[in-house]
């Protein structure tokens, strides 16, 4: 009995000829049931069915079609193209009575009113009348409470224009775009800024150098070298227009340049229409949004900042953020205060004192003073402080800590060395061999996580995701785009892969993430941000070209909500501005619909790796528009 009974089937232990035989009949038999059953399904289904499920397409939005290649946006926008069958995401079935299977609300965020066209929610000039202005704490960040958010698309001002491509921007700015002339008068003898026409002409002038940005940066490369690649990192405080970026930017030197929303309307409006990185900012109580060790040089034309005053905490948070052996520039009062102290309407002894505050405060953080020449200083901080005794010490905390983290009246330590020519910290190379080499803080083993091999395979990663992000979308790297955006960077792969284009990244590393890495970016010599985006940017509306964000959603799941950071997004994209958007594809659809409410012509594409992976890229483009003419 035992003997008759047909084994189960192996890849070792197949069963006898006429047992397979009978099987093979039997299942040909159930397949033609089947396929034939399928068949006069789908055949009603698209026939008595067809109107339902073509309203329900419609209601999904736009539908990729699974065999194009190619979708066409308007010639105003880029045309994202993907390499292979695009998936098809629209809605296809319908309940038993013929009714579309969808959501109970369709929402939609309309404009909101003009009055909002330069809303910057965290510096709200109205909210910061209500703390404290000793110490410019109310020039702060004070952001909204949750039920104060906007819920509407903050509007482009009337005739809205996409700027200038670089580097004619630099020297133009549309004024539609910007409609402020306050500083045109203003600053009319100190050069900043012209009014012509239907634009504003950027001659590169600034309070302390009348003869222009180009010719005050040659003055300062006489004194330090700023040409062989040991200065990369710049940050320049209260920075007016950024005419000093720049310029800077054509010396391969990567500014960031910051100024509060103060009486000097839109200052670092201007700069970001000029294509020059910049946030909104002050030195008052808080920290500034960088890690130590984050820049090379520091730079105060005229920039009016308290140095030597509440014990030397201003200068400390710039020791706090320079490199070793990074210098700081400080041109105007009170430099050369014996030959300008009238023309400043100061007196000789109020001008001596502040200097003689200064020098003590640069004493203290043993700073050397390399050399003062007609209107510029520069003191230089040492490579380890190995033997600074003169110094009150931080207590043991961590130096990168700076969002929302209060000011400290002590000297932030440098790592330990061994030797006194040792550069605390390690050595960056110079620019550009430091974009690809591992940088220290991971070759040192200080960021959890991220060995020399993590850094090398994250590099193969975002050289082939570059590559495709310019398969799907032909405008990147094209000129297209000036101002771009990284909301969630890592490493700071995405940048270093663009670094050729004629553009610059914003790389944001959120507080939220598991890993502080955004002193490797500027190790890099790549600049970014601390940022948590359950909150606005420190930015002007309309800053950026191009946003790029690596599984944002999945990251601040549970923390906020989906739709306040796509209105954030959607406030600091310029109109026809672009996004590519990362992330699971269950989160994607989610994203999806958010992304037609606010008006964006967006596409679900596949992954670099093929459609069998669950991340998936959403591309979109900010269709045009603005506020009505009327209510301008």
């Amino acid at each position: 009995m035992a003997g008759s009974i047909t084994p189960h089937y192996t890849p070792l232990n197949k069963p006898p000829a006429a047992a397979a035989k009978r099987l093979n009949l039997y299942s040909l038999a159930i397949l033609t049931i089947l396929c034939s059953l399928s068949y006069l399904f789908g055949a009603w289904q698209h026939g008595g069915a067809s109107t339902s499920t073509s309203s329900t397409s419609n209601l999904g939005g736009p539908t990729i079609s699974c065999f194009s290649n190619t979708t066409t946006k308007p010639s105003s926008s880029p045309t994202v193209t993907t390499g292979g069958p695009q998936l098809d995401f629209g809605t296809h079935h319908s309940a038993d009575d013929g009714t579309a299977l969808t959501p109970t609300t369709v929402k939609s965020y309309p404009l909101c009113e003009t009055k909002y066209s330069e809303y910057t929610p965290c510096e709200d000039q109205e909210r910061s009348l209500k703390f404290d202005r000793d110490r410019l704490i109310y020039r702060e960040r004070h952001c909204p409470e949750k039920n104060e958010l906007l819920k509407c698309r903050v509007p482009a001002p009337h005739g809205y224009k996409n700027p200038f491509k670089w580097p004619v921007s630099r020297d133009l700015a549309w004024y539609a775009n910007v409609p402020h002339k306050e500083l045109t008068v203003e600053k009319a003898v100190q050069n900043w800024i012209r009014f012509e026409g239907d634009r504003f002409r950027f001659p590169g002038g600034g309070t302390m150098f009348p003869n222009g940005a180009n010719a005050y940066i040659d003055d300062i490369g006489r004194l330090i070298n700023l040409k062989d690649g040991s200065i990369r990192t710049a940050i320049d405080t209260g920075c007016g227009v950024a005419s000093w970026g720049a310029y800077l930017l054509s010396r391969n030197i990567l500014p960031m340049s910051f100024a509060p929303r103060d009486t000097h309307e839109a200052q670092v409006q201007f700069a970001l229409e000029r294509g020059v990185p910049a946030l909104i900012g002050v030195i008052a109580s808080k920290r500034l949004p960088y890690p130590s060790r984050a820049f090379d040089i520091a730079h105060c034309s005229r920039c009016l900042i308290p140095w030597g005053q509440y014990d030397g905490a201003y200068l400390m948070e710039v020791d706090r953020v320079l490199r070793p052996g990074g210098y700081w520039i400080l041109s105007g009062p009170p430099i050369n205060w014996k030959r300008h102290w009238k023309g400043w309407q100061r007196t000789k002894e109020d001008l001596n004192a502040e200097q003689l505050q200064i020098e003590n405060v640069t004493t203290s953080l043993c700073w050397k003073k390399l050399i003062e020449r007609n209107d510029i200083s520069i003191w230089q901080k040492p490579t380890n402080h190995l033997h600074c005794k003169r110094s009150r010490f931080c207590p043991a905390n961590d130096p990168d800590q700076a969002w929302y983290a209060n000011l400290e009246t002590c000297v932030t330590p440098l790592p330990q060395v061994s030797n006194k020519d040792e550069v605390a910290g390690g050595q960056v190379e110079k620019w550009p061999a430091r974009l690809n080499v591992v940088p220290p803080r991971i070759s040192r083993g200080t960021i959890n996580g991220v060995t020399s091999d993590a850094y090398k395979q994250d590099q193969e990663l975002w050289i082939k995701r570059v590559k495709y992000y310019k398969n799907i979308n032909n405008q990147l790297g094209s000129g297209r785009y000036r101002n771009v955006l990284d909301m969630n960077a890592f490493l700071g792969g995405f940048a270093a892969n663009l670094i050729k284009h004629p553009l610059w990244v914003m790389n944001v590393v959120p507080v939220e993430a598991k890993v502080n890495t955004l002193g490797v970016i500027y190790e890099r010599g790549l600049i970014g941000t601390y940022q948590t985006w359950c909150e606005a940017m420190s930015t002007y509306p309309r800053t950026y070209d191009l946003i790029h964000a690596d599984s944002i959603f999945t990251l601040y799941q549970d923390r906020c909500e989906m739709e306040d950071i796509m209105l954030e997004m959607d406030r600091i994209l310029r109109p026809e501005g672009s996004l590519i958007i990362r992330d699971d594809v269950d989160i994607l659809l989610k994203v999806k619909k958010t992304a037609d409410a606010l008006n964006w012509d967006s596409r679900i594409v596949d992954h670099e790796d093929g459609p069998l992976e669950r991340e998936k890229l959403l591309v979109a483009v900010k269709l045009y528009s603005t506020a009505p003419l009327q209510s301008n």
